[in-house]
Formats: C-alpha cells, structure tokens, sequence
C-alpha cells in the first residue's frame, strides 16, 4: 500500500493535476515533528520557524514532538509518512548525519526515505573547560593532556552525540587521550562540570553560554567554520590550530521521499525567506543558531557529505552504542 501511494505521488507530481495541488498546499494544517523534548534547540527551531509558515500560508504548521533514541523515532515515523507535503520533519545531525553510521539496524535509510526541502543552520559546539585548568589557549589544553595521559575527562550528552564525538576527533587530532564521560543529555552534564567532577565539554552553545559570561566555566575554540556573534573573541578550533575540525549541531526541514517537487520547492523558497525576515532572523540567531540557507539539491549535497564525515570518524575513534 506504502509503495502504490509513492507511484501515486510520482504521478501526480508530473501531471498537470499534480502542479495544481502544489498551488493550493496547503488545503489543512501541517506537522512537524520534532525528535526531541520541548524546550531544546531543535524545538525552538521549529517552532520559529512553524510560527512563520502559518502566517504566510494563513494554515496552521504545527510542532509534533516525538523525543527519543537521539531523534531516530521521529526520522523513522517521518520515513512511513504519506508524501503529501503534510508531515515534514526538522531533521537533525544526530538522525541523519551520526545515527546511518552509529545504528546497525536503522529502520530507515536517512537519504532514500527523504526529500531534503531547506537547510536551515546549526548551533556551534564550544570547547569549555573547568576554571581550575590552567589553561588559556586550545595549545596549553594539548600540552597538559600529553603529559598526563587519562588524566583529564570529558562529559557529553550521550554515546554518539556530537559532544562525543567532538572528543573523539579532538583525541585524534592531537594526539591525546582524554577519558569520556557520558551523561543523559547536556543538563546533569552542564552542571558536573560546573562543580569540577568533570574537566571539560565539547556542549551545544545555549546550555553552556549563561556560565560562560558568569565565570564559571572558559570557552576555549568553537567547532564551526567561523565564530560566533555569541562569542566574538573566541577562535575556532581551525584558528587554534587544529586542522579541519569542524562539527555542528544543524537542523534542516526535511519532508517524505516522493513528496511533489513543487510542494518541495515553495517550502524551501518560504522558509529561506523566513530567515532573511528580521524578527525570525532574530529569534534563530539568539537561538545561538547561524543560518545558511540552501536549495533542496545542495541540502541533499551536504546531507551526503555528512554521512561520510561521520562514518569516518565514528570508524577511526571505534564508537560503538555498546
């Protein structure tokens, strides 16, 4: 039934029947489902960005939050959709980019299954360290890890994270070897490296900025291709030194596989004007994220290199969920 629905689609996509649907959608209220808990990043996202589609379409888009198993759950309810344009999804680093190489039973395949409607932005990672290391600079980080090896230890939000594996790429970028410490999720992470049970993390910015400015931790290098608004004086790893080392938290509107092209094509056109409308451009980036609107082709593009990416070095560290 699954699969006579997708000849269906196809078909009216390149009928002229089809471009008439297009031009009505939507006729009722959409879904976006979320992966992860309200009140996260992914969340706020979505919602900025619903709020807006509902303005401009006069239809309700509505966020669906489906938490759970690093955002699997949703991406996997999103891959059984109808192709209609009526499900869409706020896809995420951990669903598409990390999990297709983490998981060894992903009940969808995270490129096939999906039509890559608008790249949003991502949300950097910070490199922060317990006050009580004496170090200023992600230099004197390497050189006190080198002379004592294990000494030194890292939280993350969970096995497969991109805090994790941040560590991960830092150890095998310098040469270290720092021991990892897995919480569930970046909250009780947060607050053990604030009371020194823990040396350092590789965070999403939002939960680690506030105890940033108050002292309480020191930001060391961003994981992004340039530096944040957010944080003007601190470098990226790349200025630090370390060679292409980049990792991010990114979300992207995603839809089923075989949803009409012309469906596809007006979301990605609204939501790119969305993120260049002040108030929503506003709200995304005191949201910590840094937008980088794309077409659906170059979605896909950058999708397909993130897979590699991830595969590599998931690979070369030997994460595993066990």
């Amino acid at each position: 039934m699954k699969t006579y629905g997708y000849v269906i689609s196809a078909m009216l996509a390149a009928s002229p029947w089809g471009n008439a649907i297009a031009q009505q959608y939507p006729t009722k209220p959409v879904r976006m489902l979320v992966g992860f808990a309200p009140g996260g990043g992914t969340d706020i996202v979505a919602r900025i960005i619903c709020a807006k589609l509902t303005e401009i379409y006069g239809q309700g888009f509505v966020v669906d939050n489906r938490a759970g198993a690093t955002g699997t759950i949703a991406a996997d309810l999103m891959s059984k959709a109808g192709p209609d344009g009526y499900t869409i999804m706020m896809g995420h680093v951990n669903s598409h980019g990390i999990a297709p190489n983490l998981f060894k039973k992903l009940p969808y395949d995270a490129q096939r299954d999906f039509a890559m409607v608008s790249y949003v932005g991502y949300v950097p990672n910070v490199l922060v360290i317990h006050p009580s290391i004496p170090a200023k600079t992600v230099a004197e980080l390497v050189t006190i890890a080198k002379a004592k090896p294990a000494s030194l230890n890292y939280a993350s939000s969970g096995v497969g994270s991109t805090q994790h594996l941040a560590g991960e790429l830092f150890q095998l970028t310098t040469g270290t070897k720092i021991v990892h410490v897995p919480y569930k999720g970046s909250g009780p992470a947060v607050v053990d490296l604030i009371a020194g049970h823990v040396s350092m993390n590789f965070d999403t910015m939002p939960p680690v900025l506030p105890h940033i400015r108050q002292g309480k931790m020191r930001a060391l290098a961003l994981t992004t291709p340039r530096r944040s608004p957010q944080l003007p004086q601190t470098p990226t790893m790349i200025e630090a030194g370390l060679k292409g080392f980049e990792m991010t938290n990114w979300y992207g509107v995603m839809a089923p596989a075989q949803t009409p092209r012309d469906i596809v094509t007006r979301l990605n056109t609204e939501i790119n004007k969305i993120m260049g409308m002040p108030d929503a451009k506003a709200k995304l980036e005191e949201a910590g994220t840094q937008l980088n609107p794309m077409t659906p082709d170059q979605f896909a593009k950058f999708l397909g290199g993130e897979i590699t990416k991830y595969a590599k070095l998931i690979k070369a560290a030997g994460v595993t969920l066990d």
